[in-house]
């Protein structure tokens, strides 16, 4: 099972060699990407040489306890095992992870949107709370985020908002969060104090590059008009607001919150791009059996996915059975002991397959 990492030490000295040489210097994108490649290989390498070392003094051990007739002796040997053999394991199922399949877009942006569904105002006000929730989440991992387009509502809440959000991994991180957010509460507006259930949409969609989706100009219609805000008053006096549509599929994406008509242009084939590779990647999977689509986790926006239960404190994951009872750290964009267990149970499922 582990032959992959039986050469790995020669092409790691292979790399540092290449990464050694003077002549790297001036080809700086090549020098990062080989310096990217050679962090990958060592990281494996130095897994797979401790896993090596640790399978060879549990035999050692091994050894000796069938051969040691101390009884106190004995009694160390077999805790040394013991550890041993729980280390062996936990390595063991780290190595099978690094030979699961590499998502291509985990290393990739993403845009971000975030719809209110049913529950009127209320709705809309909890996709404000949600967008607030990754944003806070985002800063804390340092990574960058931009909003290309929001509808609001007067009161503080979004309609719809969509938003890019740049750096290390992001779409690894977030890739589950698409689907289905419910919220039990008491309303703001509510006089009598009754609990209110709403929904809101979350849809987590790689960024796509223009080299992987070619769009033909004469795919597409641009209409210019200008831009209004809640109400229907005038944001500002030029023509601004940009709707794009793609004609093939029908999609039609709308973009204000710039004075620029060209910056607004420019974020809505951003948001363009992402929709129709996210429908090329659905449609992908649409061919692939539920059970793989439940090992790769793929995300179905129409799946509710989780419930923020504020009278109770707690938010439930649906997907892995999971319940915290910490909503208000949650809010707040600490958000990792969701994460965490999400990406372990995808990655457990996907194991079964290599067993």
């Amino acid at each position: 099972m582990f032959s992959k990492f039986i050469h790995l030490h020669e092409k790691r000295l292979e790399l540092e060699a290449k990464l050694s040489d003077p002549a790297m210097i001036v080809r700086q994108t090549e020098y990062r990407r080989l310096a990217k490649e050679h962090a990958n290989v060592a990281k494996m390498d130095d897994l797979y040489a401790e896993y090596q070392k640790t399978a060879e003094q549990l035999l050692e051990n091994q050894q000796m306890m069938s051969q040691e007739s101390d009884d106190e002796m004995l009694a160390m040997i077999k805790g040394d095992v013991a550890e041993l053999i729980a280390k062996q394991a936990s390595l063991e199922q780290q190595l099978k992870i690094l030979l699961l399949p590499a998502d291509p877009n985990d290393q990739k942006n993403i845009l971000l949107e975030i719809r209110a569904g049913t529950g009127g105002d209320e709705a809309a006000l909890f996709a404000a709370d949600l967008f607030r929730m990754y944003s806070r989440y985002a800063e804390g991992q340092g990574w960058k985020i931009e909003v290309l387009s929001s509808s609001s509502i007067g009161i503080g809440g979004f309609k719809e908002i969509i938003a890019m959000i740049k750096g290390d991994k992001v779409y690894s991180r977030l890739k589950y969060e698409s689907g289905v957010h419910r919220v039990q509460r008491v309303p703001e507006t509510e006089a009598q104090g009754r609990i209110h259930t709403s929904a809101v949409t979350v849809a987590v969609m790689p960024e796509a590059e223009e080299v992987e989706l070619q769009i033909q100009p004469n795919e597409l219609r641009i209409d210019i008009f200008r831009s209004s805000g809640p109400g229907g008053q005038s944001v500002n006096t030029t023509d601004s607001a940009v709707r794009i549509t793609h004609v093939p599929s029908g999609m039609i994406v709308i973009c204000q919150d710039e004075k620029s008509q060209h910056k607004n242009k420019e974020a809505a084939m951003k948001v363009m791009r992402a929709r129709l590779l996210a429908k090329l990647q659905q449609a992908q999977d649409d061919q692939i059996s539920a059970t793989r689509k439940s090992q790769i986790g793929s995300g179905d926006r129409s799946e509710r996915i989780r419930t923020y239960n504020f009278p109770q404190g707690r938010v439930s994951d649906h997907r892995i059975n999971l319940t915290l009872y910490k909503i208000e750290e949650i809010m707040l964009g600490k958000i990792d002991d969701l994460l965490d267990p999400l990406l372990s149970h995808y990655q457990a499922e996907a194991l079964k397959t290599i067993q």
